[in-house]
């Protein structure tokens, strides 16, 4: 029931538009395999004829390969999906080629989740479960982004395996200084060795 739903929303989101059946054209018999990680939830999506056809048949090998958590997923719908990837929260492999049209097929496809829900259980109920959404992604990217600086201070200040921050960045900034220095010495002293031999 859910498959056919959203097979009809993606059947309409290209009748739509005209660069989506043109990549369509492009991607002709490619395969993008979406990949729940952590669950046993999966979905292979494949142009066919000018159709992008959703499965849940995992037999046949993909040529893109989209995972990431459930909660990383749906980021993908409320952001660029470049973003999402290049923050690492989801991970794109496979052919290259082929990855960047399904990604931008899915992003000219990507629909507006609250407007699709609205139409089978209303629109407040809807706008409810879109916000509870949207406050969780926030919350997860959230706690991540803490968890990994309270690691990164852990490893740098009691376990003394990594260098802190500040003196990593100190650090940096005197080695730039030093090469500075280095070249200008370097330029002073072809210029007298170049004066000297004039003379």
């Amino acid at each position: 029931m859910i498959t056919e739903r959203l097979q009809a929303m993606i059947d309409r989101g290209v009748e739509g538009s005209p660069r989506a059946r043109a990549l369509l054209s492009e991607l002709q018999g490619r395969r993008l395999q979406v990949v729940a990680r952590h669950t046993p939830w999966q979905v292979n999506l494949q142009a066919v004829d000018g159709r992008l056809l959703l499965s849940r048949d995992a037999s046949a090998a993909a040529h893109v390969q989209l995972s990431g958590t459930p909660l990383s997923l749906l980021s993908l719908l409320r952001e660029e999906p470049a973003t999402v990837i290049r923050r690492g929260d989801v991970t794109l492999t496979g052919d290259a080629e082929a990855g960047q049209r399904f990604q931008e097929l899915t992003q000219l496809l990507r629909p507006d989740l609250e407007a699709g829900l609205a139409r089978i259980i209303g629109d407040i109920p809807a706008y409810g479960i879109g916000s509870m959404l949207r406050k969780a992604l926030a919350w997860g990217r959230s706690s991540a982004t803490t968890q990994a600086d309270n690691i990164g201070e852990y490893l740098a200040h009691e376990r003394k395996v990594l260098v802190p921050r500040a003196e990593g960045q100190q650090f940096l900034e005197e080695v730039d200084a030093l090469r500075e220095s280095t070249d200008r010495l370097a330029a002073r002293i072809t210029e007298l060795e170049q004066s000297g031999s004039e003379a």
